[in-house]
């Protein structure tokens, strides 16, 4: 990240203005455009709904919430939260 100094970037009014809210500290101005969600330009988002998929198939048929933590390395509580969200 990039920082620059108000006054070299911002014109004197937009910079009066900005003043009237905050002063003397940093300000993150995000870029333009949507924002990728989280883990989807990696790939990890798909890969944990692969994975919650693949909990709530087994657990639709018949898996107890123990054998479905202890298979993928998840607490029982996260076992629950991906098979008791409501779809």
């Amino acid at each position: 990240m990039n920082y620059k100094k108000g006054t070299d970037v911002l014109p004197d009014r937009l910079l009066k203005e900005v003043q009237e809210y905050v002063e003397g500290c940093l300000v993150y101005i995000p870029k333009k455009g949507s924002k990728a969600g989280w883990g989807y330009l990696s790939g990890t988002r798909q890969l944990i709904d692969k994975r919650n998929n693949k909990i709530n198939h087994l657990y639709e048929q018949g898996e107890s919430i123990r054998i479905l933590a202890e298979q993928f390395h998840l607490g029982e509580d996260t076992i629950r939260k991906i098979v008791y969200k409501k779809k």
